[in-house]
């Protein structure tokens, strides 16, 4: 399955942050790593598991402070505590929600955020295992101008 082009993904967290962004190659977000990812499921019209995406501890504390116009400190406290406040989650969250769309548009299959998890929570063991795939896949390190950087990996599980 096509997934998005890395300039849509740059252009979309520039659009929902209101801040330059830049965007490099990255390598994929650890599953092992602690504290652990944020990970989105998208599923597709008949609620089948689409694609997965991965925010490693860094970008979720800084693109949820950035969105909500915190300060920075907040979002390294975050990430020096390894303790990540719900409303940073929540930003994030709503961050990977709006990634739907040009995963979507890539994909041409309609796509929506089904669930979330969050740092703290183990996601099921098939979300997982395609998180974990090495095929189709797109892993970018985003780097939020005043905030931080950290990396992004989308996974599509769609043929």
């Amino acid at each position: 399955m096509p997934l998005p082009a890395p300039k849509h993904i740059k252009d979309l967290f520039e659009a929902l942050l209101g801040r330059d962004v830049s965007l490099g190659d990255g390598v994929p977000v650890p599953l092992d790593a602690r504290p652990r990812p944020t990970t989105a499921v998208y599923v597709d019209d008949s609620l089948s598991l689409s694609a997965v995406a991965l925010m490693d501890f860094p970008l979720t504390a800084y693109s949820g402070a950035a969105l909500a116009l915190l300060p920075k400190g907040g979002a390294q406290d975050a990430i020096d505590e390894s303790d990540l406040p719900a409303s940073l989650l929540e930003n994030a969250a709503e961050l990977l929600n709006v990634l739907a769309a040009p995963i979507g548009e890539a994909s041409g299959v309609h796509q929506r955020l089904h669930q979330t998890f969050g740092p703290d929570q183990l996601p099921p063991s098939d979300v997982s295992a395609w998180s974990a795939r090495l095929g189709s896949r797109l892993d970018v390190e985003l780097d939020i101008k005043g905030y931080g950087k950290g990396t992004l990996s989308v996974v599509c599980t769609l043929g």
